[in-house]
């Protein structure tokens, strides 16, 4: 063995010590409550690529969209597939910008908070996703406390993920785990349309 792989393998062995016992320091096992937020793309993304691991162990995961329509989307043809362990609620009517009607999304917000209020009742749902609900909650559509007095009544095992642009402070500071996606580059401006598989 050369000096050299000699120094990384020691380096390598007193790191994974380090790690070994930081992971051996973790003994709460909990329902979590994540936040996907930020200007930048992929917030609903992430939370589907959780789902998708979630139903690879045979557990049952829920979906609320609260403001994306009805139109069809290449995540929910996949996760269709499972469909004996995921449920699928998509009850908004589209973005705020195109429905333009304060009181009719309030209507179609309320609705969906109803369905999502029965999701978190229920143990057997290993991952909840509140598609979108940062934007309900940022125009206001429903109070915040609410919201965060049901996700805390939550079965104690349940995961929650909650999606969408400018998460209020008070979301963050309940939250267990946020990420917030940074907007560096998309090809939007560079006049490039949303596409099948990518966007949609």
């Amino acid at each position: 063995m050369s000096e050299n792989e000699a120094r990384h393998r020691d380096k390598m062995a007193k790191r994974k010590a380090v790690q070994d016992a930081e992971v051996a320091g973790k003994t709460i096992e909990k329902g979590l409550l994540i936040v996907h937020t930020g200007p930048g793309k992929g917030k609903s993304t992430a939370a589907f690529g959780l789902a998708l691991r979630m139903l690879g162990y045979g557990r049952h995961v829920a979906v609320v969209q609260f403001i994306k329509g009805v139109w069809a989307t290449g995540e929910r043809a996949a996760l269709a597939r499972f469909d004996d362990l995921i449920e699928f609620h998509t009850m908004g009517e589209g973005f705020t910008w195109e429905t333009q009607d304060r009181s009719r999304d309030v209507a179609s917000c309320s609705r969906a908070w109803e369905t999502a209020l029965g999701l978190l009742a229920r143990p057997d749902i290993a991952l909840l996703i509140l598609d979108e609900l940062n934007i309900a909650l940022r125009y206001d559509y429903m109070p915040l406390d609410e919201v965060l007095d049901a996700v805390a009544a939550r079965p104690a095992t349940m995961h929650v993920v909650i999606t969408g642009r400018n998460a209020k402070p008070g979301l963050i500071a309940a939250a267990d785990l946020v990420t917030e996606m940074a907007a560096v580059k998309h090809h939007f401006a560079a006049g490039v349309k949303a596409q099948q598989g990518i966007e949609f």
